[in-house]
């Protein structure tokens, strides 16, 4: 099944609203991801640069973008791979700097085998350069030598730039708000995501192994037109559940355990990021829905504030209190709420953040404060929310029906003009919902 993607045009948008913002006589230079080494003579698949893809829509390796702001003319110059035959035999078609003019709106192209000879010439009378600094691309050094070759030619008339500018302040800023387009294609990650999270709920019985719950999620991705997930995805079962970052997948899920499944598909170059804990059995336990109850109140209080305006820190603020009270209740925590939370006594219970934003990256770039202050929310920022509550197997302040009990239920939520839309809404998450769904479905 076709799924939505982004167009050309919206390419075309974006390196115009970009150039917009800059001063006159500037350049921005953006590079694309590399092919990266696996063993031997084997690289892993591919992946663009987002910041790269976001502004070209091209998707090969050895390329540079470069935006020239020359007055009012603005010029789009993408360099690439040039055809070769005998190469694309071995590795697959390249579009070649024709190509990119066609398909890719690009003004002007060239091989990126001529980069270093183009750029000191593209430069010449340039005030400013605007890019991406401590990155992983060495654009830096790179810059640097195109500047050294400038300033041995500055006798033939040759100005060199003076300024070289971060450009994330600026491109991180629109990559924050979602266009139209961006929304449709997240809809449409967010619903693969979750019919994957459905299966794995569908599939899941005692004696069946962490990864072959993974290899059931990553299949429906695939089938779907989604070749890769957007993470490593993590499928913990009993106290693997209470390791955030738990990606070994390789345990057996036992009989009275929880299993905890964060995973999220990949699809044109948006992400998607759900997280379910649910019964291995399909019947959760008093334990194990007591505190599954908690993460979901805390959960469900966090979205029901969700709307423009807000600051970004007040749901994060409402889930320690609705946990921390909770805890209280249930007598994993004694004394004051007030003075549980003000000394950080709940973090050994709930030890990450609500949230992130979430976008092409599945941690999307953004800034959460402005000017020293706690954002507000706009129309068109998407951010999960995953609250948890995860009790250590060694933690012997609790009583030991607690232990080894890891729970998180993260959705991706779009802000909009007057509330929030939760994109990730066909998951089953309260705990008649899970249940009932296991108990039919399940083979």
């Amino acid at each position: 099944m076709k799924q939505p993607s982004i167009q050309q045009r919206e390419f075309a948008d974006r390196r115009e609203r970009l150039a917009a913002q800059l001063p006159i006589n500037s350049a921005v230079i953006v590079p694309s991801a590399k092919l990266q080494h696996r063993n031997s003579d084997v690289e892993s698949p591919f992946r663009q640069d987002s910041d790269f893809y976001y502004l070209s829509g091209f998707d090969e390796p050895e390329a540079l973008i470069v935006i020239v702001k020359d007055q009012a003319v603005v010029t789009y110059h993408l360099f690439c791979q040039p055809r070769d035959p005998e190469m694309e035999i071995w590795n697959g078609y390249r579009s070649g700097p024709e190509g990119v003019k066609i398909d890719f709106l690009a003004d002007k192209a060239f091989s990126i085998e001529e980069v270093d000879e183009r750029l000191p010439e593209l430069l010449d009378g340039i005030d400013s350069i605007h890019f991406c600094m401590g990155t992983c691309y060495q654009t830096e050094s790179r810059v640097e030598s195109w500047l050294t070759s400038m300033r041995k030619k500055r006798r033939q008339g040759v100005t060199v730039p003076s300024r070289l500018i971060e450009l994330s302040s600026v491109l991180h800023e629109m990559r924050l708000i979602k266009s139209v387009q961006e929304i449709e294609v997240m809809r449409s990650a967010g619903e693969i995501s979750a019919q994957a999270h459905v299966r794995a709920m569908q599939i899941c019985c005692p004696g069946l192994m962490e990864y072959q719950l993974e290899a059931e999620i990553i299949h429906h991705f695939m089938q779907n037109g989604c070749r890769l997930p957007a993470y490593s995805s993590i499928v913990g079962g009993g106290k693997n559940g209470c390791v955030l970052h738990y990606v070994s997948n390789n345990s057996m899920l036992r009989e009275g355990d929880l299993v905890l499944i964060d995973a999220g598909c990949e699809t044109d170059y948006y992400a998607g990021d759900i997280t379910r804990t649910f019964p291995v059995n399909g019947r959760f336990n008093d334990a194990q829905r007591a505190l599954y109850e908690l993460v979901l109140k805390a959960q469900m209080a966090c979205i029901e504030e969700l709307k423009p305006g807000i600051p970004w820190e007040q749901t994060h603020d409402t889930s320690v209190r609705v946990i921390t009270e909770g805890l209280v209740e249930l007598g994993l925590l004694k004394g004051n709420v007030g003075e549980l939370i003000d000394c950080g006594a709940y973090k050994a219970f709930y030890m990450h953040r609500l949230g992130h934003w979430l976008g092409m990256d599945v941690h999307d770039v953004g800034d959460y404060k402005v000017a020293g202050e706690w954002r507000l929310l706009e129309p068109g920022m998407v951010m999960t929310v995953e609250p948890g509550i995860y009790v250590a197997p060694d933690n012997e302040n609790v009583d030991a029906r607690w232990r080894g009990i890891g729970i998180r239920i993260e959705d991706d939520v779009l802000i909009t003009d007057n509330g929030c839309e939760v994109l990730t809404g066909l998951v089953p998450k309260t705990v008649d919902e899970i249940e009932t769904l296991m108990a039919t479905t399940r083979h």
